[in-house]
């Protein structure tokens, strides 16, 4: 039989976001860390928006426009304009944490 003490620690650890050590999550850590290939290799394996909004920011690195706009289309996010990969990088790392969809962090078109 459970305590209450118990009971109270469980729920208060079903709030807290745990961060997660999946494959995005190491995609992000990978693109803050400036390694962007190693970062596509684990993206291009994702399908999930966190997926291809990682995927669109690793093509902006690499300079590919064309398509960064194909995957931030999948990710349904607008491809942001200027220098905005460190902020990017900062909003898909905030969102996994999250667990919130890449949509409800959209883009600045």
């Amino acid at each position: 039989m459970r305590t209450t003490q118990t009971a109270r620690n469980s729920a208060a650890r079903a709030r807290t976001p745990v961060p997660s050590d999946d494959g995005i999550a190491k995609a992000v850590r990978h693109l803050e860390a400036g390694e962007w290939e190693a970062a596509h290799l684990l993206v291009q394996k994702d399908a999930s928006e966190h997926g291809c909004w990682a995927h669109g920011i690793v093509h902006l690195i690499e300079g590919d426009l064309d398509n960064a706009k194909y995957w931030y289309r999948r990710a349904h996010r607008l491809l942001p304009h200027g220098n905005t990969v460190a902020a990017e990088i900062a909003a898909l790392k905030a969102a996994v944490r999250e667990g919130a969809p890449a949509s409800a962090r959209r883009g600045r078109g």
